[in-house]
């Protein structure tokens, strides 16, 4: 499958190296390197050749060295030769033709943290010498996300200019600061106060836009985060048979809000499970039912089983636009991101979600996203570190991190590991999030365990609910949700689809959760 030729550089506030312009074409010819994600062992990088001159570049060699025990396992949109710790990139038959103006991109994936030396494109130094147009103005410039003690501006991408676009954030008139992405989190301010915001765009050759207009946000009245109203939201299984009755759960179980399950993709293409058009409005009258009597619904996209959308939408605008239809069809406030299996190994489908999602809370103010990934009582993989620092750096102000606390596979206390899997996260996030307090860190932690048996046979009870539901009183989590309303609310023995295998009520488990309220 061929990889789209552009995506968006300044994804994880990354280091950046400017390269030069090649002997054989005008000035202003560059060739410039990215990582757009780093797991430590090693990382996803991009290079990026623009072409800043009046003449259109016919073909382009982009080659570097590495480190020893630095290696380039797979590529794309290049042909790539090797000879020892010397890689040469060329152009495939698409995207070999730059027009004045114009880019072309490819990507590979690094085993090792060396990063490239003695980069030359076609031939000569990769280092841009144009002081050709700058980037445009930022556009929409928004500020939201407010807690007592910080706020987040948010943008639009500029175009134009020589190379990779960067910016920076001029706070009330003040000096400027580097910004990761298209947003910037303004930290150590006062509560209840007003502060005004500019952005301005700076390319590769240092060409700087003018600054955007000023815009204004308040911080909240305390430093905590603002608040919540959904904090216990079960998985409902919405593609069991027959049908789950949202109103008639929450009239039985003492919970108003629910996290419905889940939103995969045919083709390119959001549908329920791969059953149902999302923007038909399917199940919505039990979503405006739930609203109606004090609660809300989260919609998750993925899940363990179908076709993930960000790996089936090649494209991050198709797939922005795949999230915004079901945003709209069900007014939603809340979105969820359940990224397993394959989906959190994969980097190209990692960073398309992240672009996609910087560009739908833009268009959907107000918008909190979860995403909800593989733990282990040590914490979250690595693969699901690298789905928060994409999210991170792309601009994605993430609401919770919900972490899946089960099928462990080892023989532990499921209740006790669930509770170090928070604390784990926790620790995570803040080294992710050094801006933020410890406060702040416990309430973007989520914890999702499974009722009863889980897959791995192991047992999470009554017990390990009640432990769980303490633990999040006193550090105040972000959110609890458990796996799966249905089977709590049939209380069976039997296939683990539909129930927990464990002794108990019809709705026991949900009660309990009932008890958390932030």
């Amino acid at each position: 499958m061929r990889r789209p030729l552009t995506l968006l550089l300044a994804l994880l506030g990354t280091v950046i190296l400017f390269l030069a312009p090649p002997a054989d074409a005008a000035g202003g010819v560059s060739a410039a390197f990215v990582k757009t994600s780093d797991w430590g062992t090693g990382y996803q990088a991009q290079y990026t050749v623009a072409n800043g001159s009046s003449a259109a570049v016919n073909g382009w060699n982009v080659s570097f060295d590495l480190p020893s025990g630095t290696t380039v396992g797979s590529y794309w949109d290049a042909l790539m030769t090797k000879s020892g710790n010397h890689y040469s990139f060329t152009n495939r038959d698409y995207n070999g033709a730059v027009a004045a103006g114009a880019t072309a991109a490819f990507g590979f994936i690094v085993s090792g943290g060396g990063t490239p030396a003695n980069c030359t494109l076609n031939g000569g130094s990769c280092d841009s010498g144009s002081g050709g147009p700058a980037p445009s103005v930022p556009t929409g410039v928004t500020v939201g996300s407010a807690t007592g003690s910080s706020l987040t501006v948010r943008w639009n991408a500029s175009t134009g200019g020589s190379g990779a676009v960067s910016y920076e954030v001029s706070q009330g008139g003040g000096a400027p600061a580097a910004a990761s992405g298209t947003s910037y989190t303004a930290t150590g301010l006062q509560p209840s106060t007003t502060y005004s915001f500019r952005v301005r765009a700076k390319d590769a050759a240092g060409n700087t836009s003018a600054y955007s207009t000023a815009v204004s946000g308040t911080t909240s009245g305390s430093g905590g985060p603002a608040p919540g109203t959904v904090h216990t939201a079960p998985y409902v299984d919405m593609g069991a048979w027959p049908t789950p009755s949202l109103p008639a759960a929450a009239s039985a179980s003492g919970l108003n809000s629910f996290t419905m399950a889940f939103v995969t993709a045919s083709d390119c293409k959001a549908m329920w499970f791969n059953a149902y058009d999302p923007r038909s409005g399917w199940a919505k009258d039990q979503i405006d039912a739930v609203r109606a009597a004090g609660g809300d619904v989260k919609v998750s996209f993925g899940g363990a089983n179908g076709v993930e959308l960000a790996q089936a939408c090649t494209d991050a605008d198709a797939l922005y636009t795949e999230y915004a239809a079901v945003v709209d069809a069900y007014h939603l406030t809340y979105v969820d991101f359940d990224i397993e299996g394959s989906a959190v190994a994969e980097p190209a489908s990692v960073a398309r979600r992240s672009q996609a999602l910087a560009r739908l809370q833009r268009t959907h103010p107000g918008l909190r996203v979860s995403l909800t990934l593989p733990v282990l009582p040590e914490g979250l993989t690595g693969d699901g570190l690298g789905v928060v620092k994409s999210a991170r750096d792309a601009g994605v102000d993430l609401d919770v991190v919900n972490v899946m606390a089960m099928d462990y596979y080892r023989d532990t206390d499921y209740g006790t590991a669930a509770v170090q899997a928070a604390q784990s996260t926790q620790a995570q996030l803040r080294t992710l999030y050094p801006a933020k307090s410890d406060a702040q860190a416990w309430a973007m932690v989520g914890v999702t365990p499974m009722l009863g048996q889980n897959d791995d046979g192991r047992i999470y009870d009554q017990a390990a609910a009640r432990q769980l539901v303490g633990f999040a009183q006193s550090h105040h989590l972000g959110m609890l949700a458990f796996w799966e309303e249905t089977r709590d609310a049939n209380a069976c023995n039997g296939p683990l689809y539909k129930c927990t295998n464990v002794t108990q009520q019809p709705y026991e488990f949900s009660k309990i959760f009932a008890a958390y309220t932030g």
